[in-house]
């Protein structure tokens, strides 16, 4: 890995202030990406890996707060920057595949028209025949992610297209500026298997040909095995484990990651009854007493250690687990921050 990643998140921190109390969503987050590199973030649904997304971009909601960290983007830290700064980034080096397309496309709007506005915001696009040059930029952008009929889903409105035709144009709107890194979270979600394949391979075939950094965000465990060059685990806001992803697969050092990969169905699979769930739930953020390691009290392993020091992350280390009783490997070393209950 090179010396310098594209994006270094370090000790990233970021609370929600409610009328219930104070969820503590992000603690010590540590991400490393490097250019042209995909990297998977998974994690049971709550893991924190959407909200790490938002605040990324400054796109948080307004009860949010960010309590400890830095996020280096080429030279730029993001949770510093003012939000003039953070809208010229968002779309023209940073770009995002939202959850759910219908959702994030404007239904009232044809699609190459809402291509068209990202091209005009942030291409630089000038001269006389502005609009023509903008639209056969879209008709272009619609192209390159494999739209049947281009020239006339250019003026198609989200209502008239399917599910997995909606996706395409998402990919599309967030590529139109050659970004240099692009999240995607949840890509496939709502789409059927085939569907799912066509659009990771685009994605995927994207980012090679364009050296375009990705971070990929799913709890599909099986797609991040597929199309990942790396995996990041996430337990209740903690990143607990990174590992190449064919080493994590085979070597997982985390109790956590163990447990997620012995519940998920592959091809050795023969019934229900031989996947293993994860015990227990995810804990309730906005305890005050919360754990060290946030998955101590659902670990068969955990120590006292667990309770009262959080263990590290290392991101520079090829695999690394925040974890004092590793199945594979050494312990990890200390945080620095004992916990108080």
């Amino acid at each position: 890995m090179s010396a310098t990643p594209l994006l270094d998140v370090q000790d990233f921190g970021l609370e929600f202030r409610t009328r219930s109390g104070t969820v503590h969503a992000l603690q010590g987050v540590d991400l490393r990406i490097q250019k042209g590199e995909i990297v998977g973030l998974v994690g049971e649904s709550g893991s924190g890996k959407s909200v790490l997304s938002y605040a990324l971009l400054g796109i948080s909601d307004r009860a949010a707060k960010v309590t400890s960290g830095t996020a280096m983007f080429g030279g730029l830290d993001l949770l510093k920057a003012d939000e003039r700064t953070l809208a010229d980034l968002r779309g023209r080096e940073i770009s995002m595949i939202f959850q759910s397309p219908r959702t994030a496309l404007n239904p009232i709007r044809p699609v190459g028209a809402q291509i068209e506005d990202v091209l005009r915001r942030h291409a630089a696009a000038r001269g006389a025949n502005l609009s023509q040059s903008l639209r056969e930029r879209a008709v272009q952008a619609l192209r390159e992610v494999a739209t049947s009929d281009p020239e006339r889903r250019h003026s198609a409105y989200p209502f008239e297209m399917s599910g997995g035709m909606c996706q395409r144009v998402m990919i599309a709107l967030a590529l139109a500026c050659r970004p240099s890194l692009l999240i995607a979270d949840e890509p496939t979600t709502g789409l059927d298997v085939t569907t799912q394949a066509a659009v990771m391979d685009l994605i995927t075939s994207l980012a090679r040909e364009r050296q375009m950094a990705t971070l990929f965000i799913t709890h599909d465990l099986a797609l991040a095995a597929d199309y990942c060059d790396r995996i990041v685990v996430m337990h209740a806001g903690h990143a607990v484990e990174a590992a190449p992803a064919r080493e994590l697969f085979t070597q997982a050092r985390h109790p956590y990651t163990a447990r997620l990969l012995s519940s998920t169905p592959d091809e050795r699979t023969r019934s229900a009854q031989a996947l293993h769930p994860v015990p227990g739930n995810l804990p309730d953020l906005r305890r005050s007493d919360l754990p060290a390691c946030r998955f101590a009290e659902r670990c068969e392993k955990r120590s006292d250690l667990c309770i009262h020091e959080r263990p590290a992350l290392e991101p520079a280390v090829p695999h690394s687990a925040a974890c004092w009783h590793p199945l594979f490997g050494p312990p990890a070393r200390s945080r620095g921050v004992t916990h108080h209950a």
